[in-house]
């Protein structure tokens, strides 16, 4: 190995340490040892320092303990003379590195450093430029319920891994083309460090990139030492889906290696910090691509392929500049060995799943559909093959050309498809799909499904062509890629005429009608065969889900169709029938053939599952649930915690600190992560008895499910039962829920009891 990495970054982690050293001395002065310390709504105390050596720090005091372990990490600066292997020592000092970097991040937050602000400026043409996310600064460390929305993300491959870009590019240009190639490929981005004071991080905000958890592009700091949170995203990503236990290092270092793709991509200047904080990424089996002339670490087997890979960027080999910018993310891809998949989709602007989360803001609308001021729906329906002419997109109506600048338009996309292996029940699954390809595309905002769709379109996409013809071909584009095996032809007719809109509009809710009571006759009692879906194995590997008509997936992206479906599109993909064979409790919920799929899909780790129990052998989870349903035993039912609710629950804990009992693939009684339409299935833990026995939600559940949920209190034969259910806001304890439960006169009081 070279000595010179070593020697820089040997000597950045005793700097580092040192630092923290000084500033941990200074704030136990002025802030005193019991004063707490976090990372905002995360379950993980400081994560890298908790993951690494399984020390829980809640307070300041206790960060001496975790420095002085730093500090044993520690070695000698190297000698000049006398060369040795220094990989051993090297590793040590990045791990060094990162406990003294999470430390100082975890004080800064105690004065109100972190996350970090920044200045609103104005763009050319006076726009003003003011937020990342909402709230006037930088993101800082990621919370649990973000983790989690994007688990879904991360086990399904549509995020096939991770990247961390230190410093600064060459230009503002090359930045935009390396971030634009990074979101084509759907790779989530870290942004982070600076050189000679200039951010990565600047250059974009200049250019008027949006950043922030929705475009895959977050931003988390200004300096070298913001990149902790990228690595701590890493440690609790091993701790939420792999169920692996802190402390255990090793475990959770190879869990990163061999499940998480990612790399640092360093940009300009190398000092002796980033040298350290490469040497912590390469612990977790990250490799390390800098655009400068550094010495290479060639393999010795702690990343996959090489460690320390110099691509300076004047010599790639290309064209001009952007052209260097995309080659050198594919050095970094085919480096890291990320496996990314990219729809050929003929449109003007970006376009990938990165884009999804994408908010156009009224003041950068040209045109929208839907809303409050027009009409938009969306209908996909089957026809004969001999019916449909693949590719054909056709605008009936005027176009948006004419309308004035964020005006509105009534508007319909009707979509017919065919093919020998397409069936009537996959027409709702291939219709909800409009809203992901749609949204893919950049500048465009798409909410909604049905008859209740919001289309709006941005003036730079307008800019840059893409008008009303560009829907029909994202969405043959994107049938055809993703659902080739049972898709043949795709046409497309979009109409924007009054009349026809309204002729389509009645068909549409003829067939909506009829799916809904397709769907309501489509009971566990109906079919004999349910679906696995082993998608969250590659983060989750004991994990075992099972999807019944009654009981969708626990992250709520899949239902039982969604699961035939996709069989059909990969016979041998995460989704495969199970037999259910002999019934041996309809109660509980065990069928031999469920019970064998749990033994074999968990390598033996859970021997049986009950569908319709949380009190016995209940389903396992990975870490991407919707809510989670825990027993209270004292009230004699359960509560529901969503993950966007970041309060205290009556049982001491918030939804960060219950997800650790619920996830990783464990089987804990009582304990249960679900999709939150689970609730309203008639099988929810019914062998339990069911419904009734909420006592306590999250409000937010009961706002956004309102109507859902009367529908259950009815058939329960309570139509008062939402109202008897407390929240955050009617209690905060136990004996307070107790208080509340008997003053409202729940039946779980008199129910029988749970256990």
């Amino acid at each position: 190995m070279s000595r010179y990495i070593a020697t820089r970054a040997i000597r950045g982690a005793n700097a580092l340490v040192i630092e923290a050293e000084t500033m941990l001395h200074k704030a136990l002065s002025e802030k005193g040892p019991d004063t707490p310390v976090s990372f905002p709504n995360t379950a993980y105390y400081l994560p890298t320092i908790y993951a690494m050596t399984g020390q829980s720090v809640e307070t300041l005091g206790q960060l001496s303990e975790s420095l002085s372990h730093a500090r044993e990490l520690l070695h000698p600066i190297p000698a000049a003379k006398n060369w040795t292997p220094y990989l051993g020592e090297t590793l040590d000092g990045g791990m060094a590195t990162l406990i003294a970097a999470e430390t100082i991040e975890a004080i800064r937050y105690i004065y109100d450093l972190q996350p970090e602000s920044f200045p609103g400026f104005e763009l050319a043409g006076g726009t003003k430029y003011d937020n990342l996310n909402g709230e006037g600064h930088l993101n800082g460390a990621i919370d649990d319920i973000q983790l989690r929305s994007w688990g879904i993300q991360l086990v399904d491959g549509r995020m096939p891994g991770f990247a961390a870009i230190v410093g600064a590019a060459k230009s503002n240009e090359v930045a935009v083309k390396i971030v634009r190639e990074l979101q084509k490929r759907n790779i989530l981005t870290f942004l982070c460090g600076n050189v000679n004071g200039r951010s990565i991080i600047d250059q974009l905000q200049e250019e008027g990139v949006e950043l922030g958890y929705d475009t895959y592009t977050v931003p988390f700091g200004r300096d070298t030492l913001s990149a902790i949170y990228a690595l701590g995203f890493a440690a609790r990503s091993a701790l939420t889906f792999g169920g692996i236990k802190a402390g255990q290092a090793r475990d959770i270092l190879m869990y990163n290696k061999d499940r998480v793709y990612a790399f640092v991509l360093a940009l300009g200047e190398v000092d002796d910090l980033k040298y350290a904080a490469a040497a912590g990424a390469i612990n977790f089996g990250f490799p390390v691509i800098a655009d400068t002339v550094i010495p290479e670490i060639l393999p010795t087997g702690i990343t996959t392929y090489e460690h320390v890979i110099s691509m300076p960027f004047n010599e790639i080999h290309g064209g001009d500049d952007l052209e260097k910018a995309e080659r050198l993310v594919q050095k970094c891809i085919e480096v890291r060995g990320v496996k990314v998949q990219i729809a050929d989709v003929p449109v003007p602007v970006p376009y990938g799943s990165a884009f999804e989360g994408e908010v156009v803001r009224k003041a950068d609308m040209r045109i929208e559909f839907g809303g409050k001021k027009s009409r938009a729906f969306e209908y996909l329906h089957m026809a004969e093959l001999d019916e449909v002419v693949d590719g054909k997109v056709e605008i009936i109506g005027a176009g948006f050309e004419d309308m004035e600048p964020q005006g509105a338009m009534d508007l319909a996309i009707v979509v017919k498809v065919a093919g020998r292996e397409m069936q009537e029940d996959f027409e709702p699954v291939l219709e909800r799909q409009i809203h992901y390809f749609v949204n893919g595309a950049s500048g465009i905002q798409h909410v909604g499904q049905r008859d209740i769709a919001w289309i709006r379109i941005s003036n730079n996409a307008v800019e840059k062509g893409f008008d009303l013809e560009h829907f029909g071909k994202i969405l043959h584009a994107r049938f055809h890629s993703d659902f080739g095996a049972i898709v043949d032809k795709v046409q497309v007719d979009i109409y924007t005429e009054p009349t026809l809109i309204e002729e389509w509009l009645g068909k549409a809710r003829e067939s909506y009608d009829y799916r809904n009571k397709r769907l309501a006759d489509l009971t566990d009692d109906a079919v004999d065969e349910f679906y696995s879906c082993t998608l969250c194995q590659s983060f989750a590997p004991d994990h075992v889900c099972i999807v019944s008509p009654e009981r969708l997936g626990l992250c709520g992206a899949y239902n039982w169709l969604d699961c035939k479906a996709s069989f059909s599109i990969n016979p041998t993909g995460p989704n495969q029938p199970i037999k259910l064979g002999k019934l041996v409790d309809m109660d509980k919920g065990y069928w031999e053939g469920t019970n064998e799929y749990a033994a074999i899909g968990s390598h033996g780790v859970v021997p049986e599952v009950a569908m319709y129990s949380i009190m016995e052998n209940p389903m396992t989870a990975c870490g991407c649930f919707e809510c989670i349903v825990m027993l209270i035993p004292e009230t004699n039912g359960v509560m529901i915690v969503n993950r966007e609710d970041t309060s205290m629950t009556p049982a001491g804990m918030t939804f960060s600190t219950l997800a650790g009992m619920a996830g990783g693939g464990m089987q804990t009684p009582g304990v249960m992560g679900v999709g939150k339409y689970y609730l309203v299935s008639p099988k929810f833990i019914s062998a339990d008895g069911g419904f009734k026995r909420v006592v306590w939600m999250s409000s937010v559940l009961k706002e956004t499910m309102a109507d859902e949920f009367r529908i259950v209190a009815e058939r329960e034969g309570d139509p008062d039962l939402i109202d008897r259910i407390a929240d955050e806001n009617d209690v905060g304890t136990v004996d307070e829920l107790l208080a509340w439960l008997e003053e409202h006169n729940h039946p779980a009081l008199i129910m029988e009891s749970m256990f």
